[in-house]
């Protein structure tokens, strides 16, 4: 009867009054506890306002049921597909929708469609994941703001590879604290390669130059990275240097003069297919040959495993008398052990690049030791 008289009454009524009763039939049916027929015949009513021809009507209705959970599930999923100014507005609100919708309405395609599901409240990891596949990077751009979202780390893998290339994006993907450090390590390549291929940067430094502290730049950043990480994080960001063909001698052995223990272990877990325990126990415990055949077997040749093997022993020296090595003692050592080796180029150019870290620790010690001095004279 109720839905007879509202039909006959809406044959008539302009598009204000439809909109202005489609209001409040909505907030009727989510605010009071309606009896049973009456609720069905109001539902049935909503029902049939999704086909009215005026979108101030569909958005009237739209607007009073958008935030309540009780909303008919059948009304919210056809002002869903609505024109954008409505389906918008039940997307980026209604928590009648859930996760298989959220993930069905990003596949439709509509980029506000999916924006508006990017800047819901708590998005959840399936959802997130939808619109990084799908979305487009705007879509991606809110997503990556919204604070609430709960974005998984193979989200932010699957982000990196659509749009690593975008500035906006690098910038919002680099300051994340939950960002893994593979992606982490992935994006810094990217913005060497964007600098690398600047005109305006090659104009003012210059082609050759410009390459060169970019490769020196981005050598840093990432031996900064494996520095910081610890735990569950070593193992993947191993990997992904060694797919990247990062884990090259020359990083290798500053990881070890350093102390990065931990990393170096793993990356020689990782390129030798020696197990990480293994790998430990050789480090701390193992003799001079069995150690040296370890890093043979993972394709470090044998002049050059002689420099790793001697770093590695004064490194496990160091252990057994300072808390923590000391970098600067260790390059210094390792440099005098191998004073005369001009005729053997690989080792002659790794022992260049231990002697440039040797500068550069010196560089830093002394720096420590005045800025120690200024504070004991103030």
């Amino acid at each position: 009867m109720i839905v007879r008289k509202f039909l006959q009454w809406s044959e008539t009524a302009g598009a204000r009054e439809r909109a202005r009763a489609a209001n409040a039939l909505a907030r009727a049916f989510v605010l009071y506890e309606l009896p049973g027929e009456d609720r069905d015949a109001a539902e049935a009513a909503m029902a049939l306002l999704l086909d009215d021809p005026s979108p101030m009507v569909r958005l009237a209705l739209a607007e009073a049921l958008a935030t309540s959970p009780v909303s008919p599930r059948s009304v919210i999923h056809g002002l869903s597909k609505d024109q954008l100014d409505i389906a918008g507005l039940i997307v980026c609100c209604s928590p009648v929708l859930n996760d298989q919708d959220l993930v069905d309405l990003a596949a439709d395609g509509r980029p506000g469609i999916q924006r508006a599901i990017a800047m819901r409240e708590a998005l959840r990891p399936a959802v997130c994941a939808a619109v990084a596949e799908v979305g487009g990077q705007l879509s991606v751009e809110e997503l990556l703001d919204n604070a609430t979202a709960h974005i998984a780390g193979v989200t932010l893998r699957r982000i990196t590879e659509r749009f690593g290339d975008e500035a906006e994006l690098r910038a919002r993907l680099l300051a994340r604290v939950d960002l893994p450090c593979d992606v982490r390590h992935a994006l810094i390549m990217k913005v060497g390669d964007a600098l690398a291929q600047s005109s305006f940067v090659s104009g003012i430094v210059g082609r050759k130059r410009i390459i060169r502290v970019t490769d020196d730049a981005c050598q840093h950043a990432t031996l900064q990275l494996a520095g910081n990480i610890v735990g569950e994080e070593i193992p993947a960001l191993v990997e992904h240097l060694r797919i990247a063909g990062k884990l090259t001698p020359a990083f290798l052995m500053h990881t070890l003069c350093v102390g990065n223990i931990d990393f170096f272990a793993a990356a020689i877990a990782s390129i030798s297919a020696v197990s990480d325990q293994r790998v430990r126990g050789m480090l701390v415990d193992g003799k001079r040959n069995a150690i040296q055949a370890l890093y043979q077997s993972g394709g470090i040749d044998g002049a050059i495993s002689e420099v790793f093997v001697s770093a590695t022993l004064l490194w496990r020296q160091a252990t057994k008398t300072e808390t923590e090595p000391n970098a600067l003692k260790i390059t210094d050592q390792l440099i005098a052990q191998y004073a005369s080796v001009d005729d053997n180029k690989p080792v002659a150019d790794l022992l260049r690049l231990v002697e440039k870290m040797n500068l550069e620790f010196r560089r830093r010690a002394s720096k420590n030791y005045a800025v120690s001095m200024v504070w004991e004279a103030a």
